[in-house]
Order: structure tokens, then sequence, then C-alpha cells
């Protein structure tokens, strides 16, 4: 029984793989870069993109950006970002999914017809929120951020240890409450270092806008590394 299960979970993840790299192929040809959100619940995936698209919006220069949206269900989130105009695709996971707590490649791939990939230059996939599955489905996704809020503790990396291993960028966010909380930024930070030497991290509130710059940079930065041809 052990055994099947194993070659089951084995057959489920290598099927979503080759999904993964048929979007991969479609953001390739249409020269996207695809970054993949994800975060606890209520860790301030919606908020940090309120202040990443206002950012953007500011600048010429910016990419073009699209959303896909992903919840259980509802529209919540989503209905906060209407307001900036950009393509918008929302994921329930409860209706046709079964509820799954996470984004697979498939969903994603029932997404694409609705995202005008031509017509964008980056794409940021708000994953479900969850410190567990996401990090184990592959999407075609260019780079993996992590949200981490302040709130939850500084032991997260060491109880999810695989969620923090396959980010690129783990932005730890909601500083502006440190000083109202028994939070010990040190050692989250060397609990990261732990489970991922060498991770880059990013000090954010999204509530106050500190540090959103610097985040804006790195997605500037991430997309035009991606346009450079190899």
């Amino acid at each position: 029984m052990h055994v099947q299960r194993v070659r089951v979970v084995k057959d489920a993840l290598d099927a979503n793989n080759t999904i993964a790299r048929a979007n991969r192929a479609d953001f390739d040809r249409a020269g996207v870069t695809v970054i993949n959100l994800m975060s606890a619940p209520g860790a301030g995936k919606t908020m940090l993109l309120e202040r990443t698209l206002a950012r953007l919006e500011e600048s010429p220069d910016s990419p073009r950006v699209g959303v896909i949206e992903g919840d259980v269900q509802g529209s919540l989130d989503a209905n906060r970002l209407i307001e900036f105009h950009v393509p918008l695709v929302q994921i329930n996971t409860d209706p046709g999914f079964g509820g799954e707590c996470h984004l697979d490649a498939n969903m994603v791939r029932t997404a694409l017809p609705s995202m005008p990939l031509d017509d964008i230059d980056l794409l940021i996939i708000e994953n479900v929120g969850n410190l567990v599955c996401p990090a184990e489905f592959r999407v075609g996704e260019d780079r993996r951020v992590m949200i981490a809020s302040v709130t939850e503790g500084e032991d997260k990396p060491l109880k999810y240890p695989l969620m923090f291993r396959t980010c690129e960028l783990v932005v730890i966010n909601k500083i502006d409450l440190l000083p109202h909380l028994d939070f010990d930024l040190e050692q989250f930070v060397a609990n990261l270092e732990a489970v991922h030497p060498g991770i880059q991290h990013l000090l954010v509130s999204a509530r106050t806008g500190e540090g959103v710059d610097a985040w804006c940079e790195w997605l500037v930065g991430t997309r035009q590394r991606r346009a450079v041809p190899a």
C-alpha cells in the first residue's frame, strides 16, 4: 500500500511537470517572465501586489503586467486589483478542481486563453495561501517568491523548509509591526539561511510602502535578465 501511494504521487507530479513545460513553452514564445508568488494566508500578497502595480504604473518604462489570482473560493483579492486595469484572471480551485490548496500547472493552463500573453511582459501568479502544497507544484514559472510575514514567527523556515528551499527570494513583510511583536528578525534570517543558504531576502512593509521600491527593482531586474538572450 505504501509503495502504491508513492507511485500515485509520483505520477501526479510527473503529469504536472509535463503541463508546466507546456506552459513554459507558451510563456517563452510570448517573451513573458512569470513570477509565482506564494505565502501563508494573510501574509500580505495582495496588498504587496497593490503597491507593486501602483509603483509600476508610475513609470512609463515599467513592464506590462498581468495577474492570475488563485483562491479556493471568491474573488475578493482580484476585486482589489481591478482598479489597476491590468489583465486579470481569477482561478477558483473549489468549483472545478476539488478545492485544492494550491495552483498546479493544469489550473494555470486553463487560465492562459484568457490572458493576453502577447500584450504583457510580466505575469504574476498569486498562488493560494498555503505553506505546503504550492511548493510541490511547478506551473511553468521563471522565479518563485515567498512572502513571509513577521506575524508568523521566526520558526517558519524550519517548520516548512521545502517552501523556502524552492524560492529564489523571500520577502519579509509587515516590518512596520516589528516594534509591537516578539519577533527575532536575526533569528528568522538565520533559520532561513539554515534551510536555503545564500537565498536573497528583502525587508518590506506593504502597508507603509517601505522596501517596495527595492521589490519592484528586483521584479524589473528579473524581467530584464529574462529578456536578454542567453
